[in-house]
């Protein structure tokens, strides 16, 4: 009797240890879970905040163009076109044409297009870079502004490395 009771006992220890085994192994898939989800959640939120930071630049670098435009007549098109871009002042940091454009100018004092103006050139506001285009056909009188803003500084854009860049474009057109 006592081989009997001892045979019992050893059996339901192996029960126990089994459970103990699948409840561990539960709760550690369940642990991976919410670390996975709560890491999914991190990137998000610093990859929006990033997204944020490179509208709000587009958005100031098209406001700035704008006013420049229609306050200052700083893209008035002209006859006989200037032979340079008009600089560009906004957050008090004159503007850079970008690494690809000469002097900014893109149709602006050439033959090959001579109906048209349209200028690009490289802003840093806050220290955020941002590209403006500005597009003006002669026979049509609109206006078209393109912006599109990083979330990085102007140096990161042009030697990007492995930097991580956001960015976000607005238009407008009058």
């Amino acid at each position: 009797t006592s081989h009997g009771m001892l045979m019992s006992m050893k059996i339901n220890r192996g029960y126990a240890l089994l459970v103990a085994v699948i409840f561990m192994s539960v709760m550690l898939t369940f642990g991976l879970a919410l670390s996975s989800l709560a890491y999914k959640q991190s990137v998000l939120v610093s990859s929006s905040i990033e997204s944020g930071a490179a509208f709000y630049t587009a958005d100031t670098a098209l406001e700035c163009v704008l006013y420049a435009d229609q306050q200052r007549g700083l893209f008035a098109y002209v006859s006989p076109r200037p032979t340079q871009a008009p600089s560009l002042d906004c957050d008090g940091k004159p503007s850079g044409p970008p690494p690809d454009v000469p002097d900014g100018i893109l149709c602006y004092n050439t033959s090959a297009c001579p109906s048209e103006s349209s200028i690009t050139q490289r802003l840093s506001i806050n220290g955020i870079c941002a590209d403006v285009t500005v597009y003006k056909p002669s026979s049509s009188g609109t206006t078209y502004l393109f912006a599109q803003g990083y979330n990085v500084p102007c140096s990161t854009v042009e030697n990007p490395g492995s930097a991580r860049i956001v960015a976000r474009g607005l238009e407008a057109h009058y």
